[in-house]
This record gives C-alpha cells, sequence and structure tokens, in this order.
C-alpha cells in the first residue's frame, strides 16, 4: 500500500492527524508494531460485534423492549471503541496497516448496518439510509478519484456528522415515545443535514484539488 492511500484512509476515519511531536508520522513504523496490539483488538471487536448487533435487533421483530435495549447496549460499546483504538494507536505507537484498512470498515459496517436494520424496521425511511450510505461511498470514491493529486483532509464537519449519525441511531434504537421519539427525528434530521452539507464540500474540495494537480503538471 503506498503512501498516499494509506493517508487516503486514514483522512477518510480522522484518525491520523498532523501531530505537534510526530509531524504527522505515524509513532512507530507498521513492520515494527505486533499485529496483536489493543487498537486492532478493539477494531476487530467492533466488526465482530456488528452481527450481534443486528440479531439482538431484530429479535420478535424488533419489538422486545428487553433486546431493544441490548441493541442499544451494543451498539453504544461498539461506537465508543471507534472513539478509542484510534487514539490508543496514536498514542502507544501501535499503528499498523491492517488497523488503517479494517478501521473505515468496522465504522461504515457499524452504521450501515444500524441504519438499514432501523428502515427494514420501518422506523427510519429509507431515503435517509440511502442518503447517508450514499455519501459514506461516495466520499471514500473521491479520495480516490483524486488520490494522485493529493490527499482530501479530514473535517471537523466529518467528525459532527458521526456524532450527530451515532446520537441519532441510539435514540432510535430504544423503545422510546413521546418527546423522546422526537428527539431522535430531530437528531437524524440534523444528522442528514451534516451529511449532505460535508459530502457538498468533499465534492468541491476534490473538484479543486484535481484541477490545481493538472494545473501543476
Amino acid at each position: 500500500m503506498t503512501d498516499r492511500v494509506r493517508r487516503a484512509l486514514d483522512e477518510e476515519t480522522g484518525d491520523i492527524v498532523d501531530d505537534p511531536v510526530t509531524g504527522g508520522v505515524d509513532p512507530a513504523a507498521p513492520h515494527e508494531v505486533p499485529l496483536l496490539n489493543i487498537a486492532n483488538v478493539l477494531t476487530v471487536f467492533r466488526i465482530v460485534l456488528v452481527p450481534v448487533f443486528v440479531v439482538a435487533l431484530f429479535v420478535d421483530d424488533g419489538n422486545s423492549t428487553a433486546w431493544r435495549i441490548t441493541a442499544t447496549v451494543i451498539f453504544a460499546i461498539a461506537a465508543l471503541t471507534d472513539r478509542y483504538d484510534g487514539r490508543l494507536a496514536r498514542e502507544r505507537g501501535l499503528v499498523t496497516e491492517f488497523g488503517k484498512l479494517a478501521d473505515p470498515i468496522a465504522d461504515k459496517a457499524l452504521i450501515g448496518a444500524a441504519l438499514v436494520g432501523l428502515s427494514v424496521l420501518g422506523e427510519v425511511s429509507w431515503w435517509v439510509t440511502g442518503i447517508i450510505v450514499a455519501r459514506e461511498l461516495g466520499v471514500t470514491a473521491l479520495r480516490f478519484w483524486v488520490l494522485r493529486h493529493g490527499v482530501i483532509p479530514a473535517s471537523r464537519g466529518g467528525k459532527l456528522k458521526t456524532l450527530l449519525q451515532s446520537l441519532a441511531i441510539g435514540f432510535y434504537l430504544l423503545p422510546l415515545d413521546g418527546a423522546w421519539h422526537l428527539i431522535a427525528v430531530v437528531l437524524m434530521a440534523a444528522a442528514v443535514v451534516v451529511t449532505v452539507v460535508t459530502a457538498c464540500d468533499y465534492v468541491w474540495r476534490a473538484i479543486a484539488l484535481r484541477a490545481k494537480g493538472r494545473a501543476a503538471r
């Protein structure tokens, strides 16, 4: 995997960022880091939790209060591992090629499975799921489309998008009614807006980067 491909994957997840000490360079060379480390274990654990989460969500067609709470807890645990695996990899010098590849897959699998599952149950509109999933796939494709011209930096909007999506999904998973459900709807609406805005931003930056790269030839 080339340096630019690795950097594109890093920026896609926002896990590897410029550091005042390391200058944006991995704390340890990938071949010096053991594959079996806490950061990779958390990433794999998140991937394993995805099918477990789906099974819990669909018990009794999603109508079991106990299982819905269980599914919510599983989703929350998986989302928390996303928060800490990248941080541990940076702080402890545990960055590996496997982690860079598996982390974005785990992220998209978790969010995608939750949205598709909620749509199958009729609780989240399919157009919402379609927009969010299309955005994730589209942004990844854009990054590789301009890869030879440079890497599109991860934006703060992307982090906000992920936070809103996770919170909205969490509220939809819980068996809540009334005002609580309204909060879920508002959070999901905000997530969709930020998703669309950040997608447009990435498209603009990808076009600008590609044009700049061609002009520099």
